[in-house]
Protein backbone atom coordinates (compact mmCIF):
# COMPACT_ATOMS: atom_id res chain seq x y z
CA UNK A 1 0.00 0.00 0.00
CA UNK A 2 1.22 3.22 -0.99
CA UNK A 3 0.22 6.78 -0.59
CA UNK A 4 -0.50 7.88 -4.09
CA UNK A 5 -1.62 11.57 -3.50
CA UNK A 6 -1.68 14.28 -0.46
CA UNK A 7 -3.73 17.41 -0.58
CA UNK A 8 -3.30 20.00 2.16
CA UNK A 9 -5.41 22.28 3.13
CA UNK A 10 -3.93 25.27 5.16
CA UNK A 11 -5.65 26.89 8.12
CA UNK A 12 -5.46 30.81 9.38
CA UNK A 13 -5.43 32.03 12.78
CA UNK A 14 -5.26 28.96 14.96
CA UNK A 15 -3.10 28.13 17.81
CA UNK A 16 -1.98 24.56 17.01
CA UNK A 17 -4.04 23.34 14.28
CA UNK A 18 -1.35 24.42 11.03
CA UNK A 19 -4.08 22.33 8.11
CA UNK A 20 -6.55 19.87 7.32
CA UNK A 21 -5.04 16.90 4.46
CA UNK A 22 -6.60 14.48 2.60
CA UNK A 23 -4.83 11.41 1.11
CA UNK A 24 -4.96 8.65 -1.21
CA UNK A 25 -3.77 5.03 -1.31
CA UNK A 26 -3.00 3.20 -4.48
CA UNK A 27 -5.01 5.91 -6.30
CA UNK A 28 -8.10 3.99 -4.99
CA UNK A 29 -8.76 4.63 -1.23
CA UNK A 30 -8.92 8.29 0.39
CA UNK A 31 -9.17 9.50 3.42
CA UNK A 32 -10.18 13.07 4.39
CA UNK A 33 -9.68 15.17 7.39
CA UNK A 34 -6.56 14.25 9.16
CA UNK A 35 -5.28 17.18 10.64
CA UNK A 36 -2.00 18.85 11.02
CA UNK A 37 -1.26 19.99 14.60
CA UNK A 38 1.54 21.55 16.42
CA UNK A 39 2.53 19.61 19.41
CA UNK A 40 4.95 20.14 22.35
CA UNK A 41 7.34 18.25 19.86
CA UNK A 42 6.67 19.54 16.39
CA UNK A 43 3.95 18.71 13.99
CA UNK A 44 2.41 15.71 14.10
CA UNK A 45 -0.52 13.87 11.87
CA UNK A 46 -3.61 13.72 13.68
CA UNK A 47 -6.08 10.78 12.51
CA UNK A 48 -10.16 11.84 11.51
CA UNK A 49 -12.35 11.33 14.61
CA UNK A 50 -16.06 12.00 15.67
CA UNK A 51 -17.52 12.82 18.94
CA UNK A 52 -19.26 10.17 20.66
CA UNK A 53 -22.61 10.55 22.76
CA UNK A 54 -19.96 10.92 25.71
CA UNK A 55 -18.68 13.67 24.51
CA UNK A 56 -15.12 11.56 24.04
CA UNK A 57 -13.29 11.89 20.48
CA UNK A 58 -12.71 8.66 18.54
CA UNK A 59 -10.63 8.12 15.12
CA UNK A 60 -12.92 7.30 12.32
CA UNK A 61 -9.62 5.31 10.42
CA UNK A 62 -6.16 5.21 11.65
CA UNK A 63 -2.79 2.72 10.81
CA UNK A 64 -3.00 0.01 13.23
CA UNK A 65 0.63 -0.07 13.55
CA UNK A 66 3.50 2.36 13.51
CA UNK A 67 5.42 1.18 10.46
CA UNK A 68 2.26 2.37 7.99
CA UNK A 69 1.30 5.55 10.86
CA UNK A 70 5.20 6.87 9.73
CA UNK A 71 4.63 6.75 6.34
CA UNK A 72 1.13 8.42 6.36
CA UNK A 73 2.50 11.34 8.85
CA UNK A 74 5.85 11.23 6.65
CA UNK A 75 3.79 11.41 3.47
CA UNK A 76 1.41 14.58 5.01
CA UNK A 77 4.23 16.10 6.42
CA UNK A 78 6.56 16.14 3.51
CA UNK A 79 3.18 17.70 1.35
CA UNK A 80 2.52 20.41 4.24
CA UNK A 81 6.17 21.62 4.39
CA UNK A 82 6.28 21.62 0.68
CA UNK A 83 3.55 24.01 0.64
CA UNK A 84 4.61 26.08 3.49
CA UNK A 85 7.88 26.68 1.12
CA UNK A 86 6.07 28.00 -1.80
CA UNK A 87 3.99 30.23 -0.03
CA UNK A 88 7.20 32.13 1.50
CA UNK A 89 8.17 35.31 -0.81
Amino acid sequence: MKVTQVRVFPVENQDRLKAYATIVFDSCFIVRDLRIIQGNKGLFVAMPSKKGRDGRYSDIAHPLNQQTRDMIEAAVLQAFQEQVKEKKP
